[in-house]
């Protein structure tokens, strides 16, 4: 009588093959097994693929769960960032994973959706999962303190916090970079929308008002709220764009809101650069595409996913070792969304 199939009611699952099976077909010890499945550097390439392919054969997975409680570790590093719809986010997920994956650890990608209830949640999970490790990303809850005695943390963009590895952006040397080149086009009615709650925004606005002073133009500051979104900016620009004197200059806090102040201006009727100038921040790949075309100030966020990776696999290595900061500097990158203002504008 033939057996059920696997996929029929009341048929019994084929078991599934152990360490035990994968020596036995490789002709070597568990021991040895479990030495290439952990990625030893122990192993010779001969007997290495020999396990491999014995395990292809079966269809062997190793049991992670099992794995972590004998090792003490899993293996796992918690991302947490403030918004998956930011292509900036995504770019530095791409430089800390490639370095991860360079140490044999496997990244979790969280979103805190710029809420604290989401992002003391996705701490909470990641804990729970026994994680060796958690990168926050413009994201720090207010359970900080009590993460980073349970593992070891990594906090990227936000500089005002103790106790832990830090990697930011000098936000006000870039935020001074793009006023710079604004008023070097002759700009002197610059506008900054402001970011969402973040030591970022913060930064970035004093950079902004510090460079206006500088340049003789703290009579002209104009400083809209809004947060990181296209949304935010485009109804922050709107504002701006129907006030009167009309900036003749905006300076976004990220990339997102500059596409969305390019949105209002042509909703607008008004052309970009020649009614007004727009800046972006981050210069992510929305800034180099051809119709957008936006200069931005460039923080180099594989760079920075890089570094962040480099910071916790020290710390895991060394718990007690003093905090470090990571600061690096941003470029301006000059595309043909700035241009000298317009005749009569001022």
């Amino acid at each position: 009588m033939t057996p059920p199939a696997p996929d029929r009611p009341g048929a019994v699952p084929t078991p599934k093959p152990t360490i035990r099976n994968v020596a036995e077909r490789a002709g070597v010890s568990k021991s040895l097994v479990s030495l290439v499945m952990r990625g030893s550097p122990h192993v010779s390439e001969r007997r290495r693929q020999a396990v491999l392919k014995a395990a292809r054969e079966l269809g062997y997975r190793p049991n992670a769960v099992a794995r972590s409680l004998v090792e003490g570790r899993t293996r796992l590093i918690g991302a947490i960032v403030a918004d998956l719809h930011n292509p900036f986010f995504a770019e530095f997920l791409d430089g800390l994973q490639e370095s991860l994956h360079g140490e044999g650890l496997r990244m979790l990608v969280g979103s805190g959706r710029w809420d604290p209830l989401f992002e003391a949640e996705a701490v909470e999970a990641f804990l729970e999962m026994r994680v060796d490790g958690l990168v926050l990303l413009s994201v720090v809850p207010d359970s900080l303190n009590e993460a980073a005695a349970s593992v070891p943390v990594v906090v990227v963009g936000e500089r005002d916090v103790g106790g832990v590895d830090i990697v930011v952006d000098d936000d006000e040397l870039g935020a001074s970079l793009a006023v710079d080149h604004l008023v070097e086009l002759g700009h002197r009615r610059i506008a900054h929308i402001e970011g969402a709650r973040s030591t970022t925004a913060r930064y970035r606005r004093a950079g902004y008002e510090a460079a206006m002073a500088r340049h003789g133009l703290a009579d002209q500051v104009i400083v809209e709220p809004g947060d990181f979104t296209e949304e935010g900016g485009y109804r922050a620009a709107r504002a701006l764009l129907t006030r009167e004197p009309r900036p003749t200059a905006i300076f976004a806090p990220n990339d997102l809101v500059a596409t969305g102040a390019l949105s209002a201006a042509d909703e607008l009727g008004l052309k970009v650069p020649g009614d007004v100038s727009i800046v972006g921040y981050d210069n992510t790949h929305l800034a180099a595409i051809r119709h957008i075309s936006l200069t931005s100030v460039d923080q180099p966020r594989r760079d920075m996913g890089r570094a962040a990776a480099e910071m916790l696999c020290a710390r895991i290595d060394v718990p007690g070792k003093e905090p470090r900061q990571t600061l690096v500097m941003p470029h301006l990158v000059v595309r043909s969304t700035t241009g000298p203002v317009a005749a009569g504008a001022l």
